[in-house]
This record gives structure tokens, C-alpha cells and sequence, in this order.
């Protein structure tokens, strides 16, 4: 199915300026942080904006392939067939309008990063939430409770591959979105409201900055089985006392932030859109995989509770911002 608003006619309906609106302005903000602080934009090795955004081509690539693949498989498979297929639904507008939908997203990514970097300068918060999380469960900690029911030799690794796979779901989902959408519109649904998670996120780490409880209560997690997750947090503490030491240095930037938990915010995004696209029986499943990334969060120390709590309240924005981004109430949807 093409775009039934037939080739160029997304583009000159400009309904799209309202998703690169929030950019700039997300932009504006990370400027004046950055100017605020005395500290540059930072991509240390690509890794931030680089790497990321050829990954997201890369994926996008691949998924229209198999789209075509799948709508010419259905009238008896062949190359003429599959090109066929691409061309016709790959119009040079939906083209276009998905690869400065992919720039748009990792922009406010790479803004994200480098404000949730600066943050490091500001005074945290841990010890409330650390207190916050103990007089929830009665005076006990949520991570040792966790740590007792799943034990702390085999689940360390569950949890930890459970946690990572964050790293796979993301970049696939959002671009998956702007390929499988019968309409380009609708895929810019999901890649604003994932805009929206970071923006909102990063908001959520100013209001209360936090590191995270394997920071503030290292006892609790000294009896677990190591994994890459016990190296990663050490790396993220020693690149944050870098940062803090030598703001000016070269490659300096700080990667840590608890509050919220957006392993648990975009997670929820996903399982939000799912149900948005009528795909009741996965946001049925995603939801499994919800809770197992939010005790996960909570297990290997990476967050309080209350992040949890807070990623939640943050996807729901984030999709209803989203939404109104891309299609704003009193004009007429196409």
C-alpha cells in the first residue's frame, strides 16, 4: 500500500515542520547548557550521533528490502517483482521524509547526551531516592529483596542480557515504524514520541539528579556475580570523574543518570505504539518484556524505583506529545 497522498504531497502538506520545530528548540536549550557550563558538544569516538545514525540507515535499508521481499513474495517472488514493490512504495517523498526523520531523531539523541553529561555538574540526589526506595518496601531495599528472590550467581547474567537487549530493540523499533507504516505520517508518530522520551527524559534528570543505587549503596550489589554491567558502571564513574576533574578536556563526558529510568520509559513507548497500530498480541508479549527490564533496572543497580516509576510517566507524554506534534488538533490529517 503506497502513500495515499500520493508522491510530494506529505512534503508540501509541511506537517513534518512541527517535529523540526521541537529539534530547534531542544537545540536552543542544549546551547544555552552548554554555554552555561563552558562546554563544547561533545561525540567522543562517533559513538553519540556517528555510529548511531549510520546504524539506523543501515537498518533502514534492510527492512525495506525485506518489505519488498514480503509484498512481492505475495504475487509469486521474483527480483523484477521485489524492485517493483520498493519503487512504488519507496516514492522519492517517503524517502526523503524518512531520512531527515532519522537526522531529526539522532540530533535530539546527541542533544540529550551531551545535557545528561552536564548534568554531573549539579548536586545529586541519591540518598533521597535511596531513602525514598526503603520506606516503599517497609524499610527493606528493592535490589537486596530482588537479589534474594532470584538469587545472585545465574541471574546476574539474565538480567544483564535482558538489560542490554535495550540496545538492540531501540534502533530497530522507531526505524521499523517509518518502514512498515501504511503512511510516512504515522511512522512520525513513533520517531517524535521516542524524540519526546529523550527530551523529556533528560528534563527528568534535572529535576532530580541521581547516579544510581550501585553508587549509593555499593554494599547491596558486592555479592553478585560480575558481569559487563559491573564493568560498564565502573567505566561511567571513572569517565564522570574525568569529566568533573578536567571539564575542558578533549573527550571528557559523563554517560551515568538515574532518574527517570528511560531502559523503562522507551520500552513502554514501544509497548504504547504497539497497541497505537492495532498490534494487540505483541503489546500483549512487550509487556513481559516491560517488567523483566524494570526489575532488571532494579536488580543490577542501575535505578530506584521511583526511575521506574517516572519512565512509566514519561512514555504516556511522550506518545500524547507525539501525537499532537505530528498531528496537531485542527488540522485536517491526511
Amino acid at each position: 500500500m503506497t502513500d495515499p497522498t500520493g508522491p510530494g504531497r506529505s512534503l508540501r502538506d509541511r506537517w513534518w515542520v512541527w517535529t523540526w520545530a521541537v529539534v530547534v528548540v531542544f537545540g536552543a536549550v542544549a546551547l544555552w547548557r552548554s554555554q552555561q557550563v563552558d562546554v563544547p558538544f561533545r561525540d567522543p569516538g562517533g559513538r553519540v550521533f556517528m555510529s548511531r545514525i549510520t546504524l539506523s540507515f543501515a537498518i533502514l535499508v534492510a527492512l525495506i528490502l525485506l518489505d519488498g521481499l514480503v509484498r512481492a513474495g505475495r504475487r509469486g517472488w521474483s527480483l523484477g517483482k521485489v524492485v517493483t514493490a520498493i519503487r512504488s512504495r519507496w516514492t522519492i517523498d517517503r524517502v526523503a521524509l524518512a531520512v531527515t526523520g532519522l537526522l531529526a531523531y539522532h540530533l535530539v539523541y546527541a542533544f540529550y547526551r551531551n545535557l545528561k553529561s552536564w548534568n554531573a555538574f549539579r548536586t545529586q540526589y541519591d540518598d533521597d531516592l535511596l531513602e525514598a526506595d526503603r520506606w516503599m518496601f517497609f524499610g527493606n531495599s528493592p535490589a537486596v529483596l530482588l537479589h534474594d528472590l532470584f538469587g545472585r550467581d545465574v541471574a546476574p547474567h539474565v538480567f544483564r542480557a535482558i538489560y542490554e537487549s535495550f540496545s538492540v530493540m531501540v534502533p530497530i523499533s522507531f526505524v521499523a515504524a517509518l518502514v512498515f507504516a501504511p503512511r510516512i505520517r504515522e511512522g512520525y508518530v513513533f520517531l517524535t514520541s521516542a524524540m519526546w522520551v529523550w527530551i523529556l527524559g533528560v528534563g527528568s534528570y534535572y529535576l532530580i539528579p541521581a547516579i544510581g543505587p550501585f553508587h549509593s549503596a555499593p554494599e547491596e550489589f558486592a555479592g553478585l556475580d560480575p558481569t559487563s554491567v559491573t564493568a560498564t558502571q565502573a567505566k561511567y564513574m571513572a569517565e564522570r570523574a574525568e569529566l568533573l576533574l578536567d571539564p575542558g578536556a578533549a573527550d571528557t563526558f559523563a554517560s551515568i543518570g538515574a532518574f527517570a529510568s528511560l531502559h523503562t520509559g522507551f520500552t513502554f513507548l514501544v509497548l504504547l505504539m504497539l497497541r497505537y497500530y492495532g498490534f494487540r498480541r505483541a503489546a500483549n508479549l512487550m509487556v513481559i518484556y516491560l517488567v523483566a527490564v524494570m526489575v532488571s533496572t532494579i536488580y543490577l543497580g542501575w535505578h530506584f524505583v521511583l526511575d521506574d516509576v517516572a519512565g512509566l510517566a514519561i512514555a504516556w507524554a511522550a506518545v500524547r506529545l507525539g501525537r499532537l506534534t505530528v498531528h496537531p488538533p485542527g488540522r485536517v490529517t491526511r
